[in-house]
C-alpha cells in the first residue's frame, strides 16, 4: 500500500497493490496497518455508506461538528470520480486549501478525510459508485455543508460537465458565510480530539 499525504493536513491518499491473474483481479482496498501508519490510530467503524451517481453529480462540500465529527475512508468501486478535500478548520496551517484525487475502478485509490475537513466529489461517469467507511453514525443535527460552487473556494470541477446538485447543496452557505456564522470547525479543537483517538 502506497501512502501519500495530501496538500490538506490530516488527509491521505492510499494506493493498494493489485493482484491480477487469469481469473480477474484481487485488491485490498482498506488495510488497517497502512491507515494507522498514516494517522496514528485505527479507524473506528460506525457506519458504511454507498452512493451511485450520474455523470456530473457533485455531492458536498460536507462536514460535521467536531467533536465527534466524522472521519471517512472513501473509495470508488465502479466508474470514476474526482474527490475533493477542503480544510475548513479555522486556524489550520492549510485553512481554505483543497486537494483533489481521482478515484476509480482502475487504480483503486482511496482517501482518508479526518474529522473537521470538508469533503466533496464529482462523478466523471454515469453509474459511478463510491463507498465510505465512517467513524461515526450520521447525525443530522451536527451535519453542515458549503456550496461546492463557491467562487472563493474555486474547486476543480471539470469544464464541460454540467453540475447536478441536490437542493440542500445548492442552498448551502458560502465558505465566508459559514465562517461568519461560526459553523466551521476549530483546528486546535480538532487536533485535541485526534489525540484522544491514539
Amino acid at each position: 500500500m502506497k501512502i501519500r499525504e495530501l496538500a490538506v493536513r490530516d488527509a491521505f491518499e492510499f494506493t493498494p497493490q493489485q493482484f491480477p491473474d487469469h481469473r480477474g483481479l484481487f485488491v485490498a482496498l482498506f488495510q488497517e496497518p497502512a491507515l494507522v501508519e498514516a494517522i496514528g490510530h485505527p479507524l473506528r467503524l460506525a457506519q458504511t455508506n454507498h452512493s451511485v451517481s450520474k455523470r456530473g453529480t457533485i455531492r458536498g462540500v460536507h462536514f460535521a461538528d467536531t467533536p465527534p465529527g466524522q472521519a471517512k475512508y472513501v473509495y470508488c468501486t465502479s466508474g470514476a470520480l474526482l474527490d475533493v478535500i477542503v480544510d475548513l478548520r479555522v486556524g489550520s496551517p492549510t485553512f481554505g486549501r483543497w486537494d483533489a484525487t481521482r478515484l476509480d475502478s482502475v487504480e483503486f485509490r482511496a482517501v482518508y478525510i479526518a474529522e473537521g475537513l470538508g469533503h466533496a466529489f464529482v462523478a466523471l461517469e454515469d453509474n459511478t459508485a463510491m463507498s465510505y467507511l465512517c467513524s461515526t453514525a450520521y447525525n443530522p443535527a451536527g451535519e453542515h455543508g458549503i456550496t461546492p460552487l463557491d467562487p472563493e473556494l474555486d474547486l476543480p470541477w471539470p469544464a464541460g460537465i454540467p453540475p447536478i446538485l441536490s437542493e440542500k447543496d445548492t442552498q448551502a452557505p458560502t465558505f465566508a458565510e459559514a465562517r461568519a456564522a461560526g459553523l466551521l470547525p476549530d483546528y486546535e479543537t480538532c487536533r485535541a480530539y485526534y489525540a484522544t483517538l491514539r
